[in-house]
């Protein structure tokens, strides 16, 4: 970690993350005890969920459950629901810490929220530059295409499925997982060719699989070279979190001119409820995915979600106040320090795996002996079934030394020292 300014992100007491989450929703609708008759919400029903139980007084997020703030909309805009500004404010700081002391934005030049997971943040991003294309170079669907490498997620393909967009995968190193100069500036002028004017480039912070990471300059370089023009994106659902904390520059952040937008993912390694994707682009993008329709929600509606629960976003800004950005860093080092050491001992035994060195994924080729131990220990193939090639582990932080200490002594017997190097 690299920064030594935080303009958002402190380290909170207890106490004070919980006056303040209860001070918000102080400032939100009291749906008990005001004339209010028009607003199609409520809390929830206190037939099932007990709203005077002693146990919520301590308790900010579960509070805030019942309490049930709708988030609908994009509260950085400017103007929201009044009904829920309290909690709203809660999520506009989340949003800061995450575009300015993360993912080094300047103050106040990011839009955002937080939508239902990644996959919706990766959706949002394609479908404001898809209609950005649309309206600002009359291009057509088939002129715009959504490029990204062969490793990733799925939320690409459910995209481009949505918006009736062309995508394009660049392959990728099978030893090392980077992307290739030549590939894509060969898959680029072949695009060129036919027909395809406007590129969405979607750029990995950490791919799901092996926790890979894309070198942005390739892309832009080979952009140039070949004549389009492109809006970036990066997926950092499950690096955004780590990688800014482990690497000595974060070529995927907002400091870079040519990226826009970025997703994070806070169920993951925040390990908050469910529910909890981050959505961050620069400001004066976000007004192309206006809903002009949605004249009841004051300040119209620009997320794919719609209603949201303002629950989700006070849980990520309780965890991230918990623990500072300091905390922060020490808790992902002890991710790391727990992968060095079982890739260690993987070494040691001779066996093949991809690790990147920012992350917390080892990824095993699926070979017979590791594939015996997969159904045990819950590894996770990057294809269901015989097909399978890898197998992965995720250092989270119930994965603890002892369980991969377990995990290694039944793998020993299977495997003779340098038997399964490939």
């Amino acid at each position: 970690m690299t920064k030594s300014k935080f303009y958002y992100w402190r380290k909170l007491k207890s106490s004070e993350i919980r006056e303040r989450v209860m001070k918000a929703l102080d400032e939100n609708v009291d749906f008990e005890n005001n004339e209010l008759i028009g607003v199609p919400a409520s809390h929830l029903d206190p037939k099932v969920f007990n709203s005077g139980s002693p146990l919520l007084k301590d308790a900010p997020f579960l509070n805030s459950l019942v309490r049930n703030p709708n988030h609908i909309g994009c509260h950085t805009l400017g103007t929201s629901e009044p009904f829920f500004k309290g909690t709203q404010e809660i999520e506009k700081e989340l949003i800061e810490i995450c575009a300015v002391d993360i993912l080094e934005a300047e103050r106040e030049s990011c839009d955002g929220y937080v939508a239902a997971g990644g996959t919706e943040a990766n959706i949002q991003a394609i479908w404001i530059y898809r209609n950005f294309f649309k309206r600002e170079r009359d291009a057509s669907n088939d002129q715009i295409a959504v490029v990204c490498s062969s490793d990733a997620h799925y939320s690409m393909y459910k995209a481009a499925d949505l918006l009736n967009l062309d995508i394009e995968l660049i392959p990728v190193d099978e030893s090392n997982r980077s992307l290739q100069r030549e590939e894509i500036c060969q898959k680029l002028g072949d695009l060129k060719k036919n027909g395809k004017k406007y590129l969405i480039v979607v750029a990995n912070m950490m791919t799901t699989m092996f926790g890979s990471v894309d070198d942005p300059e390739l892309y832009i370089d080979c952009i140039k070279e070949v004549g389009l023009e492109f809006r970036m994106h990066v997926d950092g659902a499950y690096g955004g979190f780590l990688h800014p904390f482990m690497c000595d520059e974060n070529k995927l952040s907002f400091k870079n001119p040519y990226i826009d937008s970025i997703t994070l993912d806070a169920h993951k390694l925040v390990q908050a409820p469910y529910g909890t994707g981050i959505f961050i682009a620069r400001k004066g993008l976000m007004k192309y995915v206006y809903t002009e329709q949605a004249q009841y929600v004051k300040g119209l509606d620009a997320t794919l979600s719609g209603s949201r629960s303002g629950a989700n976003a006070i849980a990520v800004w309780m965890v991230l106040s918990t623990y500072g950005p300091h905390g922060w860093f020490e808790k992902n080092q002890m991710l790391m320090m727990r992968t060095n050491w079982l890739c260690e001992k993987l070494d040691d035994m001779g066996l093949y795996y991809y690790r990147n060195p920012t992350a917390n994924i080892v990824t095993l080729k699926a070979i017979p002996e590791i594939r015996k131990l997969a159904d045990r220990f819950g590894l996770v193939p990057d294809s269901h079934g015989d097909s399978a090639r890898w197998l992965k582990i995720v250092v989270m932080e119930h994965v603890t030394l002892d369980k991969l200490a377990n995990f290694l002594t039944a793998l020993r017997p299977l495997v003779k020292s340098g038997e399964a190097v490939v």
